[in-house]
């Protein structure tokens, strides 16, 4: 069983690539604000942050289907992370200053990462059937981090593209004092999230393992 990543995350990649699963990428073109404030009109209020994961995973593996279903015989998984510090939803901080800022309100606190996650399958050449999921960790900064090396880490410019501003699989994993939940969560997929939704799929999560340990 073949699983095609509808994602340019290198993080989301490389997840998967750790876990035995080298997928078929392919970059899904969502108009991600557009479509949110489209949805909560249609309801008449913010989306949550689980709701807001799940859903743009939902669309990103609905649009890879759309435009390149005749290419597709597997498993397609949309997928999207979304931090919450005192409530407020945190994404990608991209400029320096930003980046910096949120790390200072996050040292000595806890954060909640999203994961949400929409699997379409696409098996034969055909949508068969579809489930999504969301999981949830949290992330505790240590209190001690000084301020010199909060900029350090910032200059390196490992932070500004990604959910929440720091990586715990890189140079920020000195930083992290705890977690709770699945790590793969906090990194950009949850792969015991995906495992589930394989197998509500009514397919075997081992047949996706196609790299040599």
């Amino acid at each position: 069983m073949r699983l095609y990543l509808a994602s340019t995350s290198p993080a989301r990649l490389a997840v998967l690539r750790a876990a035995g699963i080298e997928p078929v990428c392919f970059s899904p073109e969502v108009d991600e604000e557009a479509e949110v404030a489209a949805r909560e009109a249609q309801i008449g209020r913010a989306l949550t942050a689980p709701e807001l994961t799940e859903y743009l995973g939902r669309l990103k593996a609905e649009d890879v289907v759309r435009r390149h279903g005749h290419e597709i015989d597997g498993l397609v998984l949309g997928g999207d992370s979304a931090f919450l510090l005192d409530g407020e939803i945190l994404g990608k901080p991209h400029e320096p200053e930003i980046a910096l800022a949120r790390a200072k309100q996050h040292r000595g606190q806890t954060g909640v990462l999203h994961s949400g996650h929409w699997v379409i399958d696409h098996s034969g050449g055909s949508v068969r059937g579809a489930q999504g999921a969301v999981d949830t960790a949290t992330v505790s900064l240590a209190a001690d981090v000084s301020d010199a090396e909060l900029e350090a880490y910032v200059a390196t410019g490992e932070p500004l593209e990604l959910a929440g501003g720091f990586a715990i699989d890189g140079l920020a994993g000195a930083f992290i004092e705890h977690i709770e939940g699945a790590p793969s969560c906090v990194i950009g997929l949850s792969l015991p999230a995906l495992r589930r939704l394989v197998v509500a799929l009514g397919h075997d999560y081992s047949k996706l393992w196609n790299l040599s340990a």
